[in-house]
């Protein structure tokens, strides 16, 4: 499977420092009905976007004028954490983030955002913060250069660290099987060897 190469990307990055956030409170159990992913952004932070009544609470990042529909999110630590359930990364997507920007996500989630085509940062504490009151006191443009490794926000500017494999799978859109699949010639003469070499395995 294949997904947008992230390359540069642009936009509005909003704060959401608490810590621990787990999948339920990014996408609720009750949006997982479904047989596909179709409207799972309608399911992203629904517990914090709208009240008992499903009136949506206004000072909310994503309900707000001024940051809605962000771009990318400066995350407490520990992101993602709880289940692993891989809808959260969906509709995080589908709502239009590209990016999370944090000190440190949950494992499982960490991965499904590579083979998903999320950027998740993993950013020094200092720059964390910066970026965080950055964002806190209104709309803050940001731009992330993945080749460069670099996140620029006005006179802020830091650069980040990130495994090259994962750096390779988001520049060239390509999650684990696409990967694999670039060995495919590969792959077909260990085949024909192998079978060759003990044909009464062949199906």
């Amino acid at each position: 499977m294949s997904f947008e190469p992230f390359i540069v990307r642009e936009g509005l990055a909003a704060a959401m420092p608490v810590a621990n956030v787990d999948t339920d409170v990014i996408m609720p159990k009750q949006f997982l009905k479904g047989i596909d992913r179709a409207g799972l952004d309608r399911g992203v932070f629904h517990g914090l976007r709208y009240d008992a009544s499903g009136a949506p609470i206004a000072d909310f990042i994503f309900n707000d004028s001024r940051w809605r529909a962000p771009r990318f999110l400066i995350v407490g630590p520990n992101f993602g954490c709880g289940s692993s359930r891989e809808h959260a990364v969906w509709g995080l997507m589908q709502a239009g983030v590209s990016a999370l920007i944090g000190t440190s996500f949950a494992g499982i989630f960490f991965d499904n955002c590579t083979r998903n085509g999320l950027l998740a940062i993993c950013a020094a504490p200092n720059d964390v913060d910066a970026l965080l009151a950055r964002a806190t006191e209104g709309p803050c443009a940001m731009r992330i250069d993945l080749p460069e490794q670099t996140i620029v926000a006005g006179d802020l500017k830091s650069r980040f660290e990130i495994e090259p494999g994962r750096k390779r799978a988001l520049t060239s859109g390509l999650d684990a099987v696409g990967l694999t699949l670039e060995h495919r010639d590969a792959i077909a003469a260990f085949e024909a060897e192998h079978f060759a070499r003990y044909p009464w395995i062949k199906p």
